[in-house]
């Protein structure tokens, strides 16, 4: 009884991987969808959101069948609590890739994001597949220095997302609103996308440790200023 309760345990865990895994190549294939008016990659994006649906439910369904059957308590509870929370991160990032591609459908046979733009909406695309592929090894690893460096990966989507803002604020700027409001979206799709890899690492810390992230690593700002002087 006890090795099929672990089983169970254990593919929960790999459901978590294999979501984070889906939702990495979504967020990749969605970025050349756009970048390229990828008509049919968009689609097949969009459509592959399901499984990703898919594999929440038949986790969330494995998840409460073991908190009603088996009990769980101290850490065996934690990995149950926290996997739910986990695979609900991964499912919002699946729709954020899914936004991306809409997106990108909305607006062929046109480009929706200007040329000028491609280099950033590419390098954040990239980082954001990065970001969830350390996710991935996280849940698979259990490495707690490497969870913890997500936050500080994450810095660098911070900085791609105020650069086109820097963008849309230029007086320079000659694309229109219909596009700003588009270069805008993404920029927060990615962004969040980002946020919830962060968020999935994080959860694998508590899962871990028993403490949260931020009570291990507490975020230190830079001094500047005056009291930097």
């Amino acid at each position: 009884m006890r090795d099929a309760y672990h089983e169970e345990l254990d593919s929960i865990g790999d459901g978590l991987v294999e979501m984070a895994r889906l939702v990495g190549s979504a967020i990749g294939r969605a970025t050349t969808s756009i970048l390229d008016s990828d008509l049919k990659l968009a689609e097949s994006v969009i459509e592959a959101d399901q499984k990703v649906d898919d594999l929440q439910h038949d986790l969330e369904a494995k998840a409460i069948a073991l908190l009603a059957r088996q009990q769980p308590v101290a850490t065996d509870l934690r990995i149950v609590v926290t996997s739910l929370r986990m695979s609900a991160d991964l499912e919002r990032s699946g729709d954020l890739a899914q936004h991306v591609a809409k997106l990108a459908r909305l607006r062929f046979p046109e480009r929706a994001i200007p040329h000028d733009l491609h280099a950033t909406i590419l390098e954040m695309g990239q980082l954001a597949q990065r970001l969830m592929a350390k996710a991935a090894e996280v849940i698979i690893t259990k490495d707690v220095d490497l969870a913890l460096q997500l936050e500080s990966d994450d810095d660098e989507m911070d900085l791609l997302h105020r650069t086109l803002f820097q963008h849309l604020l230029d007086d320079k700027w000659k694309h229109g609103i219909e596009t700003a409001v588009d270069v805008t979206l993404l920029g927060r799709y990615y962004e969040r996308f980002a946020d919830h890899a962060v968020s999935v690492a994080k959860r694998v810390v508590y899962l871990v440790t028993g403490e949260h992230a931020d009570d291990i690593q507490p975020d230190i700002q830079p001094v500047t200023g005056a009291e930097g002087a």
